[in-house]
């Protein structure tokens, strides 16, 4: 099946780069460019792409703020929105704003983040980890979304809530807890002496009892809901 793209920049060169990769990629294909968030927001539903390509920094309605919109809509469940970021290259400035752009992005529901300077082969990767519906979070994506999350819990309005974890399991809430560390499902398989695959069930069951789009949210929720409090082990990556 063709992953369809909806590209959000107000760089039309970057836009126009973008376009060709995609388009040239096989099983992938560009249905409509948008400006600023509220084109991207109308495109989105007029479209129904599997993927946005977002970028938060545009003028007028941000990316920010279509990407809550897009993941709010419940007739846009099907879409995903893959946010366009410096944050990476800046991984050492604890208190960069693009920092900040993320955890707000990731508590709207997007489900991954890319670099601008990623390689065009990171882009697609990127785009088709998406659509498959996980999570792209690099290790420095995880440690920045951990340090924000810890400095700030709540400040989407709402009080940390254990009970909010009660629909789990133990083994679905050691798994969460793990996920939430930056644990990739084959680390955590080796850690529990179990199959990727039953680690695969046991996060699907996870984000479905809580809600969680993907598993960018279910690191959120993790850290919202107090599960996980203690300082995360490095990633050693």
């Amino acid at each position: 099946m063709t992953i369809r793209v909806l590209l959000a920049d107000d760089q039309a060169l970057l836009r126009a780069t973008f376009r060709i990769l995609i388009d040239t990629c096989a099983g992938m294909e560009v249905v409509a460019e948008a400006t600023d968030g509220t084109e991207a927001l109308a495109l989105t539903r007029a479209h129904r792409p599997d993927v946005v390509l977002m970028d938060i920094r545009m003028p007028g309605p941000d990316g920010l703020a279509a990407t809550a919109a897009i993941c709010g809509d419940h007739d846009l469940s099907g879409t995903r929105v893959m946010i366009l970021t410096s944050f990476e290259a800046e991984e050492g400035d604890e208190g960069g704003q693009d920092d900040e752009y993320v955890v707000q992005a990731l508590r709207a529901g997007a489900s991954g983040f890319l670099g601008k300077d990623a390689t065009a082969e990171a882009l697609l990767a990127g785009i088709r980890t998406v659509a498959a519906g996980e999570a792209l979070l690099s290790p420095a994506a995880i440690r920045t979304l951990i340090t924000r999350l810890r400095a700030a819990p709540g400040t989407d309005g709402r009080p940390p809530a254990p009970e909010r974890l009660a629909a789990l399991t133990a083994r679905e809430r050691e798994v969460t807890a793990l996920v939430a560390q930056g644990r990739s499902n084959e680390e955590i398989a080796a850690r529990l002496f179990v199959s990727p695959l039953t680690v695969r069930t046991h996060v699907h069951r996870a984000r479905t009892k809580l809600a969680a789009r993907d598993r960018a949210q279910l690191v959120a929720l993790a850290y919202q809901s107090g599960l996980v409090a203690a300082r995360p082990e490095a990633t050693g990556r």
